[in-house]
């Protein structure tokens, strides 16, 4: 993947026209139920030239209602019509408060004010259907219908309502909501109302992703500007696993000034999976200057150092990555395998070796980190862990491959071929005999590399006695070679090896005819060898 993102664009200031939306993307946000981000939004842009306060307030207030706290809520909403008393949705939120505090009285009070500064406003009386919706969707249900009625009598093209009525039905009913947010979109001539395509495309994206992907990029085609249509079409491109989408997209989202932070962490890891790791790299140190104790950041960092093949610099990220408090108990296994990496790239084995078993303790269920350790202890040499840890591969792994089980057998044998204690050098030889039979029942193209194989490990278990067992074995192999002609010209010393170890077997049994046959054999293959051709010449 060879992607070329503007983040200059991003590192160098570049405003968009997206800068325009101010408040109102705030707005969009808490229609879309994401209240977090729109206060966010909505208190970074309450003092800019061009908020209308009183709305904001509004929202502020809402979404405090939204979570419990009815004193903030009321603050809001004071303040709210404080600044404009013609606003009439600050009413509305103080009845919202009276609803939630058990006082109908006072609630239909509120909304009577409301209505009165705003006659036949669809949008208002559907503001306060949600209010009773939210307050008791049962206790209220009369109240809800009379209010909708008499909103869609006010305005029955008005978008606000069909989004209402969706989201009443979304909970039970996916088919008859994405119906109302269809409604609400068609209606919606004046592109006010996005959060008709991303609420569709919440609830509607396990049924069809796609079908959800299609209509915000609609969406976003309406409303270029819109911070909210820019990070949901991202968002939905990256929980469909379209990474390289999803990147490019969250690129042009985050010029955005309407953006957050964990965007940028999401684009961060976009960056290094799309193998742009100077740029996730440059961007993570970016942000970990705003937030120096951000440990996602400081493991992107290492992270990138790994792929980019600069281990030294890796091992010192790692290390401040590891030590911050803030990561304790937040490492994944990958964290670890790719500190083994580096670690072993400059040269500590030991603190690798460490590294590769804290992987394993985190996710022991994945079979290939067993595998990683494996070849490591093998190129220490350490051919007994390795073997054990090749088996525990084999057992855990969903389908280990052919050339796993020869792996395995010969990591075995180095382990018999090197243990001291003679039991467990036997012990070890016989489980490199069980894997190689097992690779010698499959319908494999070449089979003389494992034949071989396995005439080397009985040698061993036979104390290097050219037994009968072994002689068997090493014929069966001899066999395999002359299968095929070519093998006198590719394969000349597995041809010389096996016509000297033969010879040698005969020899040992006092067959000097036999040895000289499979002497004379190997002088085929190497006719300058006048050592061997005289002593050949001189047995009787």
């Amino acid at each position: 993947m060879k992607l070329k993102f503007a983040l200059s664009l991003f590192v160098g200031g570049v405003m968009t026209v997206s800068a325009q939306q101010g408040f109102k993307d705030g707005i969009e946000y808490y229609r879309a139920d994401k209240h977090e981000e729109a206060k966010m939004i909505l208190d970074r842009t309450l003092n800019d030239a061009g908020t209308d306060k009183a709305e904001s307030y509004y929202y502020l207030g809402q979404i405090a209602l939204a979570a419990g706290n009815t004193v903030e809520a009321k603050q809001d909403f004071d303040k709210g019509i404080a600044i404009n008393p013609a606003n009439p949705f600050n009413y509305v939120g103080l009845g919202a408060i009276d609803l939630k505090n058990g006082n109908k009285n006072g609630a239909e009070e509120q909304f009577k004010i409301a209505k009165n500064q705003s006659k036949k406003n669809a949008v208002l009386l559907t503001d306060i259907a949600r209010a009773y919706y939210n307050a008791d969707p049962v206790k209220y249900a009369k109240e809800i219908e009379k209010t909708l009625t008499d909103a869609k009598k006010a305005d029955k093209t008005c978008p606000a309502i069909y989004i209402l009525e969706a989201d009443m039905k979304a909970p039970e009913n996916i088919g008859d909501a994405v119906g109302f947010y269809e409604m609400a979109w068609n209606y919606d001539k004046n592109n006010h109302y996005p959060e008709a395509y991303t609420k569709y495309a919440q609830v509607y994206f396990s049924v069809n992703p796609k079908y959800s992907i299609d209509r915000l990029k609609e969406l976003l085609a309406k409303q270029p500007n819109s911070a909210l249509a820019q990070r949901e079409l991202a968002e939905k491109y990256y929980e469909n696993n379209q990474f390289t989408m999803a990147a490019q997209q969250y690129g042009e989202y985050i010029k955005n000034p309407n953006h957050f932070q964990q965007d940028e962490q999401r684009y961060v890891g976009l960056l290094n999976f799309a193998q742009n790791y100077q740029e996730s790299f440059d961007l993570a140190q970016q942000i970990l200057a705003k937030d120096p104790g951000n440990f996602y950041m400081q493991r992107m960092l290492f992270l990138d150092q790994v792929a980019m093949e600069n281990y030294a610099d890796a091992v010192k990220y790692a290390k401040e990555f590891f030590a911050n408090p803030k990561a304790q108990g937040n490492f994944v296994a990958n964290d670890y395998s790719k500190f083994g990496e580096a670690l072993y790239a400059t040269g500590d084995t030991l603190g690798a070796i460490k590294a590769y078993e804290e992987a394993i303790v985190l996710q022991p269920e994945n079979a290939d980190r067993l595998k990683d350790l494996s070849d490591l202890y093998a190129e220490m040499k350490d051919y007994g862990h390795s073997a054990e840890l090749m088996s525990q591969y084999m057992e855990k792994a969903e389908k280990p491959s052919v050339n796993d089980k020869v792996v395995t057998a010969r990591r075995y044998n180095n382990a018999g071929a090197t243990a001291t204690d003679p039991d467990q050098k036997i012990k070890y030889l016989n489980s490199a005999l069980k894997y190689v039979n097992e690779v010698m029942q499959e319908n494999i193209n070449d089979k003389f590399p494992v034949a071989s194989l396995k005439a080397v490990i009985l040698l061993g278990i036979h104390n290097q006695e050219m037994t009968p067992e072994v002689y068997d074995s090493f014929m069966e192999a001899l066999a395999i070679l002359d299968a095929n002609p070519d093998n006198k010209v590719n394969r000349k010393n597995d041809y010389m090896n096996l016509y000297n170890r033969l010879a040698q077997y005969y020899l040992k049994n006092g067959d000097n005819e036999k040895a000289k046959e499979y002497f004379n054999k190997y002088l085929e293959f190497d006719p300058d060898n006048e050592q061997l051709r005289n002593y050949v010449e001189k047995l009787k």
